[in-house]
């Protein structure tokens, strides 16, 4: 019973902690972004609320929570709340088999840094990613706009492009490490002394491309496109509401895909790696916390590139982008997989 009490305390610890840093970083990134942007363009970004800006993300959730929440005549107000729910859960759930560092000991009790270490990992962060689209949907649906209902199947249309593409590109890590469990396919790589990411480079690329175009990045951003479509399908919320969309899709699950990027080609929480030789560890003296600085740090690392490529790049069509995912992404899958197949065993013999 006690170690059943626990256990149970364990868990409900991990979540909040998650849940904390999770929202309140996502919250915080916003401020990345426009710092980021801003240099991009020669400019110095928020300099006003707080030292350099700091209290700017504050200032805006006030400015969110305190607006009056509208809501459209014709539409369906149980599924316009749903959609909400339907896109901040399944973002946010993905976290719950990132495997942050490696295993330690408090008082007795070993500890996994991830929330659940289950065998089938990366199948649980493709469903949650594929139920994501349907909150989306149903925003465009529950607004009854046109505009909202234009970029909400524009995203439908993307993400089941892109869905299909990513599947495909992370089967090649797959069958290095031999297991779908987040946890051990870091712990193969640091067995193996070598990040996956040099053996699967097409693979990393085209993981890339295919979360750029799930989150609604450029050059993928066309379901949102404020120029021709005032946000997409967002386009009907307000308030609250109305920040929270893209703070789960531009930041959430941007940092959840980076996340997962670095668990299956740079080896989560693994220093800085020289191929077939081992790894090197400038931040030794960190000690027990270094593991933890290291993925923190390229997940950092993925996010700036997202931001970079973000506001430096021009927007693709709709019909540029599903032909990039059916007629040149998806193929290349093909063959990363099919060379994966054939050289894994000669590599690891």
């Amino acid at each position: 019973m006690d170690s059943l009490l626990i256990n149970l305390a364990v868990i409900l610890i991990k979540i909040v902690v998650i849940l904390a840093i999770v929202l309140g970083v996502g919250a915080y990134l916003t401020l990345v972004e426009r710092k980021v942007a801003a240099h991009i363009q020669r400019r110095p970004g928020p300099m006003v609320v707080g030292w350099h800006g700091l209290l700017q993300p504050l200032a805006d959730g006030l400015k969110l929570i305190t607006k009056e929440d509208l809501f459209p005549r014709y539409g369906n107000k149980f599924l316009y709340n749903l959609a909400l729910i339907m896109a901040l859960v399944p973002a946010t759930l993905v976290f719950a088999v990132v495997p942050f560092g490696p295993e330690f000991e408090v008082f007795g009790i070993k500890i996994k840094p991830i929330l659940t270490d289950v065998n089938v990992g990366l199948l649980l962060v493709f469903a949650l990613g594929s139920m994501a689209v349907y909150g989306i949907a149903l925003a465009g649906w529950a607004s009854n706009s046109k505009y909202a209902l234009i970029g909400s199947m524009r995203k439908a249309g993307i993400v089941v492009s892109y869905e299909v593409v990513i599947t495909f590109a992370v089967l090649g890590p797959i069958i290095l490490a031999g297991s779908l469990s987040t946890y051990e396919i870091v712990q193969k790589q640091i067995e193996q002394k070598l990040w996956y990411v040099w053996l699967q480079p097409l693979a990393f690329v085209l993981y890339m491309f295919s979360m750029l175009a799930e989150t609604g990045r450029v050059p993928f951003d066309v379901q949102e496109a404020e120029a021709e479509l005032v946000t997409g399908f967002t386009v009907e919320y307000g308030g609250m509401k109305f920040g929270l969309f893209p703070l789960v899709e531009w930041y959430v699950e941007v940092l959840s895909l980076s996340a997962i990027a670095v668990v299956l080609f740079f080896g989560g929480w693994s220093p800085i790696n020289i191929p077939f030789v081992g790894f090197v560890d400038p931040l030794f003296f960190l000690g027990p916390l270094s593991p933890y600085v290291w993925f923190l740090l390229k997940v950092t690392l993925l996010f700036l590139f997202v931001l970079w490529l973000h506001w430096t790049l021009p927007r693709y069509r709709i019909d540029q982008i599903a032909e990039t995912a059916w007629k040149i992404m998806l193929p290349l899958t093909f063959v990363n997989l099919a060379a994966t197949a054939v050289f894994a065993p000669i590599v690891w013999r």
